[in-house]
């Protein structure tokens, strides 16, 4: 099989540590363009904070711990901290 490797390109992204749902929420909202809005979805008996992040794909979910990246399109999705720290270096 050929092989690729991923281009090198500069995202922003912040990590969300179940303290700062609102700035991440104020930050994907502020540039989302299609109308689909991020929202908290609050703990509950079962469940730990995540936030809903509209992307490309639908809407996916993000956990405490997880990355909330901006791609060079402007669109937003979560990434695993595991996958997050594989991928990207800091600038």
């Amino acid at each position: 099989m050929p092989k690729f490797r991923k281009k090198p390109v500069e995202i922003e992204a912040v990590q969300f540590d179940g303290n700062n749902a609102d700035e991440i929420l104020d930050w994907v909202n502020e540039h989302n363009e299609d109308g689909n809005t991020a929202h908290l979805v609050p703990h509950g008996e079962f469940t730990k904070d995540a936030i809903i992040i509209p992307t490309l794909e639908g809407d996916h979910r993000a956990d405490v711990s997880d990355w909330i990246i901006q791609g060079v399109k402007g669109e937003f999705y979560p990434c695993k901290p595991d996958i997050f720290e594989a991928t990207y270096d800091a600038v």
